[in-house]
């Protein structure tokens, strides 16, 4: 099968960021410790089916990976493990299924849902994270049958859907609703992140959130905010001018540029009705402020901006990963505020009941009508990785959010 495959090969990193420092498609060049390449097909173990990949989408995590941007002590490399191939955004069909699986899958469309936890790993019984469906909390990433690995695309021996076919345990199989499209379907993965951190997190009756950032994720809880908490009055930060086009579309009441911080501080004050109190130098901070911030940038500046102009015990809920750095963060001790991470998701609970992050999608997609395709802006084949990267690394010039990998089986996809 066709795959891209990613090394942790130091010689070709350090060339990489050497070379990146005169243009970024160093990080996509014959240098760089990024293939394209002929792998066997992956094989069936037992429990396990092979997926025919229809679409994947490139999420922030790949491609930050491809441009290299993590720290050397970053503690996550204890449980993930090379050669990989990326990708967790997976939607196809079930082509094969190894012995234990119940034929009654084959030929099925589906959803990957990605957690290497206790289940694929062959542990049992299983951990008490995931005995309650925190998956993304499993305290086995490291351990059963499998090498490290957290979810498809950082473990050796579980390749991800940057590649033709994809392997599976059956417990990671969600089934696509006969009248869900796979464009639809192949956002289950970030909606679901972003629905975990509203749901665990959800902002006051009445009350002002923010969302930090308009790419996938932001975009997706403005979405989710609309939609299940009507009365919230949602305002974003953008970057770019297509996110702010499609913010708006998805419900945000008003979408703020995100610089110069100073004026995004000034405007929420204005929209909250909030004093602005102005230090001897350096960025104020709001007396009141908002509820909560979705922040789904997890920068510094992001982080540096959230908790000045949060309300006093108001959160800050991060999904978003960068670079760490240091920053001026009185206000968060000043106003008690909750800063507080949200990672991927699992079984979550609303209205009194509990199902799969992604069952809860396909759920809400039907009974409200949403539909967050807009966001999708452009699909590359393989082979074209290489403008796919560029075009996730420029965003703003490509005007791109979610960008997808398309596969030859999407020509005969349904419906």
């Amino acid at each position: 099968m066709k795959a891209l495959l990613v090394t942790n090969e130091i010689a070709r990193i350090v060339l990489t960021r050497v070379f990146a420092l005169a243009t970024p498609r160093a990080y996509v060049s014959r240098f760089a410790p990024l293939y394209l390449r002929d792998l066997p097909s992956p094989p069936l173990r037992p429990g396990w089916v092979r997926i025919r990949t229809v679409l994947c989408g490139l999420c922030g995590s790949d491609y930050k990976q491809v441009f290299l941007k993590g720290a050397w002590d970053n503690p996550m490399t204890a449980v993930i493990s090379f050669p990989q191939v990326l990708g967790h955004e997976v939607v196809g069909y079930v082509e094969a299924a190894g012995p234990g699986v119940e034929r009654s899958w084959l030929g099925r469309r589906v959803v990957l849902n990605p957690w290497l936890s206790c289940r694929p790993r062959g542990i049992d019984p299983p951990c008490p994270w995931c005995a309650t469906g925190a998956y993304a909390q499993c305290l086995n990433f490291v351990r059963g049958s499998l090498p490290p690995g957290i979810h498809h695309g950082n473990c050796s021996e579980v390749t991800g859907g940057f590649a033709e076919f994809v392997p599976a345990h059956c417990s990671q199989l969600i089934a696509i609703p006969d009248d869900v499209s796979f464009d639809t379907a192949v956002l289950a993965d970030p909606f679901s992140v972003s629905l975990h951190a509203t749901l665990r997190h959800p902002p006051p009756a009445d009350g002002t959130a923010v969302v930090y950032g308009c790419g996938t994720l932001g975009l997706l809880s403005i979405a989710i905010l609309r939609t299940l908490f009507p009365t919230t009055r949602v305002l974003a930060i953008a970057r770019f001018p297509h996110q702010m086009d499609l913010a708006r579309l998805l419900g945000a009441l008003e979408v703020i540029p995100w610089r110069p911080k100073l004026s995004v501080v000034e405007r929420l004050a204005e929209l909250t009705g909030s004093e602005v109190w102005r230090p001897w130098r350096g960025l104020p901070m709001l007396d009141r402020g908002v509820d909560v911030v979705y922040d789904s940038v997890g920068s510094p500046e992001s982080i540096e901006v959230g908790v000045r102009v949060t309300r006093s015990r108001g959160k800050i809920v991060v999904t978003g990963v960068e670079m760490p750095e240091r920053f001026e963060w009185t206000p968060l001790y000043f106003k008690e505020i909750s800063l507080i991470g949200s990672n991927a998701f699992g079984v979550e609970e609303w209205e009194g009941r509990r199902q799969h992050a992604m069952e809860w999608y396909f759920e809400i997609v039907r009974r409200y009508g949403l539909d967050c395709t807009p966001i999708i802006t452009h699909r590359f084949p393989l082979e074209e990785y290489k403008r796919a990267f560029l075009a996730c690394y420029d965003q703003g010039a490509h005007r791109a959010v979610k960008v997808l990998f398309v596969f030859p089986a999407a020509s005969n996809s349904r419906p």
